[in-house]
């Protein structure tokens, strides 16, 4: 590892595991949310018009009914309640902007998305490492699919990939040292306990 957590915090670049649950409610169902989500590239497009202006991603995972990013927030010359609520409105603004699409695609009205986000600050080596193995395993986890190695709407392929990304790619291979090391430890984990995880899951 070539650059310390810790250090990063102390300066006021902080990485959170952001995570956010969707109503299931009224003309949509869960069928039609997966439906929906298979467009990612519309989701996608969406996290990078209104959130990569303050923070940068480096893991990510879109499930049927949720979904947890990895982010680091951008270094900013303001003061700490100042950047909390530009962080606070970008999400905002991203969530507002994916309910209408979603209104408008299904021709519905009301509440899509619960009222706040998830936002848990990783302060330790091991909880950042095994973030990343979260994010990339939940699929898994949910019975979605049997292998998350194979499924398309997580970063785990977008990492070993050597296609464009907005995503800290480089980054997230540095700090298991090498993308050999990356591979090895998503497939030394496939059984690995995340009971202490609990307080995140869905």
């Amino acid at each position: 590892m070539n650059f310390c957590l810790n250090e990063l915090i102390c300066i006021k670049i902080l990485y959170y595991l952001i995570t956010y649950t969707t109503y299931i409610t009224g003309v949509i169902t869960r069928k039609q949310f997966l439906k929906h989500l298979k467009n990612y590239d519309h989701f996608l497009y969406l996290w990078k018009k209104h959130v990569n202006p303050i923070a940068d991603s480096l893991v990510y995972s879109l499930q049927p009914n949720h979904f947890h990013f990895l982010v680091r927030t951008k270094e900013v010359d303001e003061d700490d309640d100042k950047q909390s609520k530009k962080i606070q409105q970008s999400f905002s603004n991203f969530f507002n902007a994916y309910s209408k699409s979603i209104n408008n695609a299904y021709n519905r009205t009301g509440s899509l998305l619960q009222e706040r986000f998830g936002r848990k600050l990783i302060d330790t080596e091991d909880y950042f490492t095994q973030i990343i193995w979260y994010i990339h395993s939940n699929s898994q986890k949910h019975g979605i699919i049997k292998d998350f190695r194979d499924y398309p709407y997580c970063s785990y392929k977008s990492i070993l990939s050597k296609k464009p990304t907005l995503l800290l790619r480089e980054e997230v291979l540095e700090w298991f040292g090498n993308r050999e090391v990356y591979i090895t430890f998503h497939e030394g984990n496939q059984n690995l306990s995340v009971d202490y995880l609990k307080d995140i899951e869905f």
